[in-house]
């Protein structure tokens, strides 16, 4: 693996370990400040991905599928992260503290309206994260140095096109509740 991929790979360890310990401060220590501030941090490693990704392509690398997925990781950052981060502070509270009420479980048109609006989030990452790709194929300016990142802009595509498929199935078969 290259450098760039294993920036990518530090990046969502530590991402998860900023986001734990911002919950263990909040939660178990009650100290609200110092959990905001890991909180605060995830945003900055999405920064020094983009930064180390930018600077091996400035020297002079050929882009690889690692600086591919760094675009994708970084707009599915932008657009998830504070979902994500909210999806993971109702659980660690709930499952962890044992405060809160459950995790809701989305049956029927609430499951399908939910998954289609998630659906949608996965649109607006694909719109920054190809902006991004083609951001890099312009600046590079070089075909076959760039190849990898419109390779990995085509299979992205799919992906939201069959994303898409599964979202609309869900209004067509709703998920029903375990009986």
């Amino acid at each position: 693996m290259n450098f760039v991929a294993w920036a990518i790979v530090a990046c969502e360890v530590l991402f998860w370990v900023v986001i734990l310990a911002g919950f263990s401060a909040r939660y178990l220590f009650k100290r609200q400040k110092l959990g905001l501030f890991f909180l605060a941090l995830t945003p900055v490693l999405d920064l020094i991905l983009l930064i180390i990704a930018g600077i091996d392509l400035y020297n002079g690398a050929s882009a690889t599928t690692a600086h591919a997925v760094a675009a994708i990781y970084i707009s599915v950052s932008i657009v998830f992260g504070k979902s994500m981060i909210s999806w993971a502070d109702e659980r660690f509270r709930y499952y962890v503290t044992k405060q809160g009420s459950p995790p809701v479980k989305r049956y029927g048109m609430d499951h399908a309206r939910h998954y289609f609006k998630s659906w949608l989030k996965h649109l607006l990452a694909f719109l920054l994260g190809a902006g991004i790709l083609y951001g890099l194929m312009i600046w590079i300016d070089d075909p076959a140095r760039t190849e990898a990142l419109f390779s990995i802009l085509k299979v992205w595509t799919i992906v939201v096109g069959i994303d898409l498929l599964i979202s609309s199935s869900y209004f067509i078969w709703p998920r029903k509740a375990k009986a």
